[in-house]
């Protein structure tokens, strides 16, 4: 009965659209300050950066840390989980059904050895390419098709370092492009939000 009620007065139409508006915005990396400007952890810079100019903070709740940013009318929950990169899934599935957000307003954050440093890659579904995190992530919602923004870090290490290059702070010289390539990252979350993720690929794919 209060189904049918809903439905006839469309407040099951209303929380619908309601939960269109509310995306869950991960950034991937490990807690901890020995962790805190590796290449590894560029997810977590990237939200950091996203609310650098606004009033938010970040505060620690079940499996990360988190705020919700509003964006014209959407709200963002941006979490940074503490799970550690190999159990990022755990905190994606329990925010996403906690907040009943559509997997399609799920967006992830991760770094790429594929790509040379700071390139930009937005996809919708694809394998893990050897992530450990994205590994979980496609384990615990048992599906590949979700949204996964890759920021390049290059692979410029020797033969059996990538551990070691992944968790080691930026170059110098990368440090120096960095500000401008995280601009350009928090550009590219706000277009996802906004337009959508096939103008998003568009746009900025490769830039």
């Amino acid at each position: 009965m209060f189904r049918f009620l809903s439905k006839l007065f469309g407040f099951e139409k209303a929380n619908e659209e309601e939960e269109m508006k509310k995306f869950l915005i991960v950034g991937l990396g490990n807690i901890g300050e020995e962790y805190s400007r590796t290449r590894h952890n560029i997810g977590f810079q990237i939200l950091d950066h996203l609310v650098k100019d606004s009033e938010n903070i970040f505060e620690t709740k079940k499996l990360g840390d988190q705020t919700v940013l509003k964006i014209k009318g959407r709200s963002l929950l941006l979490l940074k989980p503490s799970t550690y990169m190999n159990l990022s899934g755990k905190a994606v599935k329990y925010w996403l059904d906690k907040e009943k957000i559509p997997l399609e307003n799920l967006l992830i954050i991760t770094d790429d050895l594929n790509l040379p440093f700071g390139s930009l890659r937005l996809k919708t579904k694809g394998s893990d390419g050897g992530h450990n995190g994205l590994s979980d992530i496609q384990n615990k919602l048992n599906t590949t098709n979700y949204n996964r923004f890759r920021f390049g870090i290059s692979d410029e290490f020797n033969k059996g370092r990538q551990v070691d290059y992944v968790l080691s702070p930026w170059s110098e010289e990368e440090q120096k492009q960095l500000p401008e390539r995280l601009d350009k990252s928090c550009a590219l979350i706000r277009s996802f939000v906004l337009s959508g993720v096939k103008e998003t690929m568009n746009s900025f794919n490769g830039k």
